[in-house]
């Protein structure tokens, strides 16, 4: 075997001066580099996709979360936290509320007003998502319970015309609590009596890519002092915002989160909240499998053509190998052996350019998107050595097995008729 591979690489690498298959071997390997790069990047690139738009929508809803029914306001119970905590895939459980409101600011245009949802989360344990996604401004303080101050998407900011420091209206209708009667009246005076409003300060602007009900919509206060504007001092929140340990159990997790509980709690996890978006991630992971066969046949015809015109360019030397007593196998292996290098070099080489290119743009950043469609402003890429040797055995894998055909046509070749050639 050793002899195989020896002739194999002069055959490939170190040619006679009259002829230049090193070109054509250059060609081969740049080809397969190019392939196994293009193949590894696609993955990288739909994996980074999918897990920074899902560790968004996480970042602003959880895993789960647990709720009542009708959308009501109830109030915590710790014996409700213990029992959760007590499940063994849950992490952490953190209460919130959501209110529909109606933002008003004045600019010198006049009123603005625009539809959001006021979100209360609990301060001294904020996400780092939303602290990391803020642009301006700052997190409003845990111990401020003074003055009502919010966090401002950067979309709905802009709308309304405002920047940290700004004054804006919150308009709300009052009630939603277990039992409450809600408003019942026809009378506008008994309407407008019903209604909550109040004065927030801008303590920052966010900006996290996600447009179309988030960053245009989301307005996010501290849950203690929403609680004492809005319900009058009440603890009352919409449900548990929950995260777990072992994403692969979630389902089974929120079953049993809402067995625990009981009636009326129910359940959902952020795939079934954000179930399109997450169909939208499905079909560009569906869309990987076709361009992975794609490339890799183009890969396999090119170690193909290669080989034949390998197996032209050596023909004497085949007839040579043949007249003194090489076994039409042996001359068979020569190609597979050859085959091998050439793939082998053009793997190394592909992985080699997919990892720089991986490390330069995570670095640089140079490659940039519209954030109204993808939700991010760069190519996200993610880096795992299993697509490096999922790809690089696929290519290899493929391309020994076609290099047969053009290998048994070298192996049988008349010596006499190849050495009249």
């Amino acid at each position: 075997m050793k002899s195989q591979v020896y002739i194999a690489r002069r055959f490939a690498f170190k040619p006679r001066s009259s002829s230049k298959p090193t070109f054509i071997v250059f060609i081969a390997v740049a080809g397969i580099a190019v392939g196994t790069a293009a193949l590894i990047l696609t993955l990288s690139i739909v994996k980074g996709f999918s897990a920074q738009i899902e560790n968004k929508l996480i970042g602003f809803s959880s895993h789960f979360q647990i709720r009542q029914a009708e959308g009501r306001f109830f109030y915590p119970l710790r014996a409700d936290t213990a029992c959760l905590g007590e499940i063994e895939n849950i992490s952490s459980v953190t209460p919130f509320m959501e209110k529909n409101v109606v933002l008003q600011s004045r600019s010198e245009s006049g009123e603005l007003v625009q539809p959001a949802m006021l979100k209360g989360i609990l301060v001294e344990n904020p996400p780092a998502f939303l602290e990391e996604s803020i642009v301006d401004g700052s997190l409003f303080a845990e111990g401020d319970s003074e003055s009502l101050k919010i966090l401002v998407g950067k979309p709905l900011a802009e709308s309304l015309h405002l920047a940290v420091g700004s004054r804006v209206l919150i308009i709300s209708a009052s009630g939603g609590f277990s039992g409450d009667p809600g408003i019942a009246s026809d009378n506008i005076v008994d309407l407008l009596t019903a209604m909550d409003i109040e004065l927030a300060t801008v303590s920052g602007i966010y900006e996290t890519g996600l447009n179309e009900g988030f960053d245009d919509y989301m307005v996010i206060a501290n849950l203690p002092v929403m609680q004492q504007f809005f319900h009058r001092g009440k603890s009352g929140i919409s449900g548990y915002e929950v995260m777990v340990h072992d994403i692969k159990d979630l389902d089974m997790t929120t079953r049993a989160a809402v067995d625990t509980l009981g009636y009326p709690f129910y359940g959902y996890t952020v795939y079934e909240r954000y179930n399109n978006l997450f169909e939208w991630l499905k079909l560009q992971q569906n869309i990987t499998p076709l361009l992975i066969i794609t490339i890799t046949v183009v890969a396999v015809f090119n170690i193909i053509s290669t080989l034949l015109v390998l197996i032209i360019e050596k023909t004497k030397e085949i007839g040579m190998l043949g007249a003194m007593g090489l076994a039409p196998g042996k001359i068979s292996g020569i190609f597979l052996a050859q085959a091998f290098l050439i793939a082998v070099t053009g793997i190394l080489a592909g992985n080699m350019l997919a990892f720089g290119f991986s490390v330069f743009e995570l670095h640089f950043q140079l490659i940039t998107l519209p954030q109204k469609n993808y939700f991010i402003k760069h190519v996200p890429i993610q880096i795992e050595l299993i697509d490096y040797l999922l790809v690089s055995c696929v290519v290899g894998t493929l391309t020994l097995l076609f290099a047969f055909i053009p290998a048994r046509v070298a192996a049988a070749m008349k010596p006499g008729t190849a050495l009249l050639s």
